[in-house]
């Protein structure tokens, strides 16, 4: 199953997608400049093959729900992401409101 679902941050609506796999949930929030995503994101892929692309992403592990995912300190971003001030620890709020 697939449910999607907008998010008020502070005035900032984003779209919240859930994705439910045999043994596995997809997490994605996101607006039209970037996303957090549970620990399916390969931040490295994103850096590393796909730098030319300037992704602002971030990733976030052990997440099992939407809230989990607002909540959760992320483990990883790209490199766009740390030139919007989105850092490694900051919870997935903080952000993603600083994708506005």
């Amino acid at each position: 199953m697939v449910y999607t679902e907008t998010i008020d941050l502070q005035g900032h609506l984003f779209t919240a997608v859930t994705v439910q796999l045999p043994k596995t949930t997809l997490l994605t929030i996101s607006n039209e400049h970037g996303y957090i995503m549970c620990g399916a994101l390969d931040v490295g892929l994103l850096n590393e093959k796909l730098a030319d692309r300037k992704i602002i992403a971030g990733r976030a592990v052990g997440v099992r729900t939407i809230d989990d995912l607002l909540k959760a300190p992320l483990e990883s971003v790209t490199y766009e992401a740390r030139a919007y001030g989105i850092e490694e620890g900051m919870i997935g709020e903080e952000a993603l409101l600083k994708m506005i």
